[in-house]
């Protein structure tokens, strides 16, 4: 521990630490400002300004040299980044270099990061949907992972809080496996996405079609104007960060809001590398710092830590956090810190093409898709013998543009015009599944290898198994039922999991789970460390489940929730 004096301590305290600026982070960051307590937020990667930074957010393809090819070079440095759909040569400085950054993979697998203020936020896809009480209940009724220590009523009072402040459009359904919302008026289905939803609804009962709820503004309210937020533009770009504010981040509306308080501290460049504890006090103190520019140590000090450095980062955070009392990683006297790390099918489904409805099109570049809420193993309905849980398709319809013939013979002015006609509609349906918690799909320190700072390389193993693989194999199955009972030609199933193994969904999940018994978790109902009550997990770190729903408005709830837990137990002199 760095030798500090009094004076020198005090000014590196604060009431509240939190550890990363992503989704998660930035909530903790408005909600325990707003409540008045002073906070100091650390980001491991560099400062990036909203609107000014985003460098590529106004480009056109013939701005860029090699028209938005990814050059080998850049594939290079960014070898596991450059897999990702969002990953371009204009936006790359978003993404960890994979050279500066190693981690192990003991088995194949993606973990996609972003490398600056805001962190993923600035690249989500912004898929917002709610979990369910079949969600919440699911360990315990089918005996798969530990049950959970809340239920969907105590998160559908924050739901409703963070959906009104993101802002979330989407349409009510009155579906009980995918509750409704709070919601700005929902984008609209084209032609053929509204036709394929019809003939689900004659063909089944427990399938549905529906658009996406997703955190772009269609219609802005007073608290989200108030930040510089406006309305969506249909651009579609933006995983190259919005000028408009349009779409929900840490830089367009949490973390304005934070700063709005007065209360707000941010450092960057400043990577967290463990938590101090105090064995007198049997607390956390505060934090150890590596300053990414100048190798140098720093600490902080304060009452409450929040750690949201995402799934993988929070994982390595604790695990690296050892001492005399917690030899094996802060709060780890369950041994499940590192355990259980789980992420959602990506890359399987079916695709197909359709004939008419040549006289329609479609207007802007809509930022969202279609989304089929989980329809297989509901609750009184028949279970499949094959797997447990079940599984949502994502996907959209569109006409193939005038690169559809790349490649294809053919020259002149016949060609030409051909090439101002839009091409045929096309369909596809991607699967988002569930993946059970396994013990043995874990992150562990290799303390045989280190990375820049000096520190241990993560490590990690995880695969999908039975059950995984035989839910792939139903998504394609019923991807396929569903395009031809739509009348769809040319249906291709697929299943690229060779090439999207687990963590390219970006959606890790585990290895700081929550539980109702400290003996089998690390975190109690209130994502608080049993052991160390003054730290406090809410990242995707925190889930003892993977549900098939995109998670991150659930972490938004979990947050804001914790914070206000948080609080409360610090007036109350319990922290």
């Amino acid at each position: 521990m760095s030798n500090i004096n009094g004076k020198a301590q005090q000014a590196r305290t604060y009431d509240a630490i939190v550890a990363g600026s992503g989704i998660s982070g930035g909530w903790a960051a408005k909600e325990l400002t707003e409540k008045g307590l002073d906070v100091l937020l650390l980001e491991r990667g560099r400062n990036l300004e909203h609107v000014k930074d985003y460098k590529g957010a106004l480009n056109n393809p013939w701005d860029l040299k090699y028209r938005g090819r990814i050059t080998e070079e850049l594939k290079a440095s960014h070898e596991i980044q450059s897999q990702c759909y969002a990953f371009q040569p204009d936006n790359a400085d978003f993404w960890i270099n994979d050279k500066e950054n190693p981690y192990i993979q003991g088995k194949p697998f993606n973990w996609l990061r972003g490398d600056h203020l805001g962190g993923r936020s600035l690249m989500w896809g912004r898929q917002s949907y709610r979990w369910s009480e079949m969600d919440f209940e699911s360990n315990a009724r089918d005996g798969h992972g530990t049950d959970w220590p809340i239920r969907y009523k105590d998160l559908a009072p924050w739901y409703d809080y963070v959906e009104t402040f993101a802002g979330i459009s989407g349409s009510p359904e009155g579906l009980p496996q995918l509750p409704d919302g709070k919601f700005l008026p929902p984008m609209e289905m084209n032609c053929v996405e509204t036709h394929i939803a019809g003939a689900m609804k004659k063909n089944w009962d427990a399938r549905r079609m529906i658009i996406g709820r997703v955190a772009n503004l269609t219609q802005p309210t007073e608290v989200q104007t108030k930040l510089g937020r406006g309305k969506c533009q249909f651009r579609n770009r933006c995983h190259w960060g919005c000028p408009y504010g349009a779409y929900f981040s840490s830089l367009s509306a949490t973390l304005p809001a934070a700063r709005n308080t007065g209360k707000l501290t941010i450092r960057t460049d400043a990577n967290v590398s463990e938590v101090i504890f105090d064995n007198e006090k049997q607390r956390a103190s505060g934090v150890r710092i590596i300053n990414r520019k100048t190798k140098q140590t720093e600490e902080f000090f304060a009452k409450i830590v929040f750690l949201n450095a995402s799934t993988l980062g929070t994982a390595f955070i604790l695990l690296n956090s050892k001492s005399s009392r917690f030899p094996d990683g802060l709060g780890n006297d369950s041994g499940v810190i590192g355990h259980y790390l789980m992420d959602h099918h990506y890359g399987v489904g079916a695709t197909g093409v359709y004939d008419g409805f040549n006289d329609q099109y479609y207007s802007g570049r809509r930022a969202n898709g279609i989304y089929v809420p989980r329809f297989r193993n509901l609750p009184g309905r028949e279970q499949e013998k094959d797997f447990v849980r079940g599984y949502g398709f994502q996907g959209g319809a569109g006409r193939g543009g005038w690169d559809r013939n790349l490649g294809q013979p053919g020259f002149g002015e016949s060609l030409k015009k051909e090439m101002m006609e839009p091409g045929h509609w096309g369909m596809w349906l991607g699967g988002w599944g569930e993946c059970l918690p396994h013990f043995d799909n874990k992150v562990s320190l290799d303390t045989a290898k280190t990375d820049q700072y000096g520190l241990p390389v993560l490590k990690v193993d995880c695969e999908f198994r039975d059950n995984e693989i035989a839910m792939r194999q139903d998504i394609m199955q019923a991807a396929s039922e569903i395009l031809e009972a739509s009348g769809s030609k040319e249906i291709h199933p697929f299943d690229d999991l060779a090439t999207n193994p687990p963590g390219h969904c970006i959606h890790e999940m585990g290895t700081c789970r929550m539980g109702k018994d400290p003996k089998t978790s690390a975190l109690n109902g209130w994502n608080q460390m049993w052991a160390v009550k003054n730290v406090f997990v809410t990242d995707g770190a925190c889930m003892a489940s993977s549900a098939c729903q995109n998670p991150s408005l659930t972490y938004m709830a979990l947050t804001a929730r914790a914070a206000n837990r948080a609080v409360d137990e610090l007036k109350r002199g319990n922290l």
